[in-house]
Parts: C-alpha cells; structure tokens; sequence
C-alpha cells in the first residue's frame, strides 16, 4: 500500500512539473518595437532614441535602437533586418528626406507602421505618422533675437545641417525670413557641417580665417554651435562673436546660462520620442486614424529664461 502511494505522489509531482514547464513554455514572447536613429554620433539623437526606447518598454515591448550613422544604405539594411525579425513597429528619425521614403514603402508593404521622430520623410502617404519640431517657427523667433542681441548692421555666417535633411532648409528659412529683411546684415559665409559638432568646428575654423571680423553666427543645430564656440575659444574671440544654436543640447543650455552663447531653440526631444512610442502601441493595440504631421512647438532659451530649462526639456 505504502508503494502505490509513493508511485501516486511520484507521478503526481512529476505531472505537475510537466504542466509548470509546458505553461512556461507557452508564456507569450514581448512584441518588438525598432528604433532607428539617424545617428548616435550627437547627445540629442541618443537621448532621442533612448527615450523612445524606454517608453517602449515601459508600454510592454521589447525594444531595440539601431543607428544608421547618417548612411542611408546602413539605414536600408537595418529596415530590411527589423522587417524579417518580426518587428512590430518602427519609431524613425530618417537620415534623408527623399532617400529614406523607400524604406518606410518597403516596412508598409510588410505591414509594419513607421513613426518619424524630429525629421520628416517627403511623402505624406506612406508613414503612419509624423511627430516633427515647428523649425520654421522657432527660428523665426531665433531671428527676431538674432537682430535683438547682433543689431541691424554687421557680418555674420550661417552653419547649414545635412542638405537632405528638411529640417536643414526650414530652420535657414525661418531665420532668414526675419533676418533678411535688414540690409545692414551680411551673410559672409553659409556653409553645410552636416549637424556635426567635429565638422561645426572645422567648418567655421575656416570661416574665421577668412571673416576675422564677423559678429555673429547661427548654426542649424546645437552640435555645430558647440564646434563653432570651440572655435572661437581657440581664436580668442569668443567675446566678441555671438553664437546661435538649434536644438536645446544640455551643453548649449549651460553655456547659455553662463552667457557664452547668446540662444537656441529647444525641440523637446523627449517629448516627442515618448508620444512616438505611444502611438505604435496604440496602433498595435488596434488603433489606426492618426494625423499624418504633428507638430511640436518650440521654445527660445535665452539668458533671461535658461532657469527654466535643462535636461532636454522645461525643469
């Protein structure tokens, strides 16, 4: 007797064990969500991705960030790899606005929903959405300052970002819109740094040589203010040349603070990372009436109101 009772609860342990791993077994894997981000090479971008990354986890995703290193074909392979790994959606901040639609095609064919971050895609039928900054806008209010703080008359340069970059051309639109319209303002030099803080430095290096007195400069991005600053520390005329970013770069932010740099425009990545992973879970989850372009506002940080911001964003 004392045996089959043995053999019973044997069997019946065993049954159990059986039934806990073919439930564990059975346990659902997390959906994925890709992040792919133009480059990783500029603190914004990686607090962009990050951010988005985060938020996607906290929604419940297993979510990966893939840099394209400003490289379209890079960006290429990494939509081709994220489509066959079962991704279910993708948060994009495209590396060029013409050569990134045919990736976005190519992730709606396969069913998958694409969500721009920051840049926007020439194509308003082929991502689910387009969550983008007001660039025109807030460098129109960055030109209204420019002619506040450098005045009517002077020389002065412009660092231009990617040339395939939309946001590139909005922000020098939106300046020039304001800036243009006082003759006593010369344009030295308008020179492409590809939104690079390396290249922002080189570039402006040489516009330095050849302008010595110039009073002010505006760059397409904080990463080409911070190279133009470098420059100008290394020159010794840090004093006397005003410099005007894009972007609300921590490093920008306090150098604003310490009135080394006259002012940028603060684009709030986190804000629109957070709102893109909201979006591809809400799509996941069934939704699918979403606004093609959303813009965010941004923001002019001065001297006069830094306090008020830091950490990419408002305090």
């Amino acid at each position: 007797m004392k045996t089959t009772l043995l053999a019973l609860t044997v069997a019946a342990t065993l049954s159990d064990q059986t039934t806990t791993s073919i439930a564990a077994d059975q346990t659902p894997a997390k959906q994925k969500i890709a992040v792919v981000i133009s480059t990783l090479n500029n603190p914004w971008f990686v607090v962009l991705g990050e951010t988005a990354k985060a938020r996607a986890i906290e929604l419940g995703y297993d979510a990966t960030v893939f840099d394209s290193q400003n490289d379209t074909a890079k960006e290429a392979s990494h939509f081709e790899n994220l489509i066959a790994g079962g991704y279910k959606a993708v948060l994009f901040n495209p590396t060029d606005a013409n050569g990134s639609v045919a990736n976005v095609q190519k992730a709606k064919a396969a069913g998958v929903p694409v969500f721009c971050i920051d840049r926007e895609i020439n194509s308003t039928n082929v991502a689910t959405a387009q969550m983008l900054s007001d660039n025109y806008s807030g460098c129109v209010a960055l030109g209204l300052h420019f002619v506040k703080v450098v005045g009517k008359e002077g020389k002065y340069a412009e660092l231009l970002g990617l040339v395939g970059d939309n946001n590139t051309w909005n922000r020098s639109k939106g300046f020039h819109s304001v800036v243009d319209r006082f003759p006593g303002l010369k344009m030295v030099a308008q020179q492409s740094a590809d939104f690079d803080r390396a290249k922002g430095l080189e570039v402006f290096e040489s516009i330095l040589q050849k302008n010595p007195d110039i009073k002010a400069v505006f760059c397409g991005n904080d990463a080409m203010a911070m190279g133009a600053y470098q420059a100008l520390v290394a020159a010794g005329k840090a004093d006397h040349v005003k410099v005007f970013g894009f972007d609300g770069a921590d490093d920008v932010v306090k150098l604003i603070a310490e009135k080394k740099i006259a002012a940028t425009g603060m684009q709030f990545p986190k804000v629109m990372a957070q709102k893109a992973a909201e979006f591809a879970d809400e799509y996941i989850k069934g939704k699918r009436d979403f606004q093609q372009k959303i813009p965010v506002k941004v923001e002019l940080v001065t001297p006069e109101n830094v306090s008020k911001y830091g950490d990419y964003g408002k305090k």
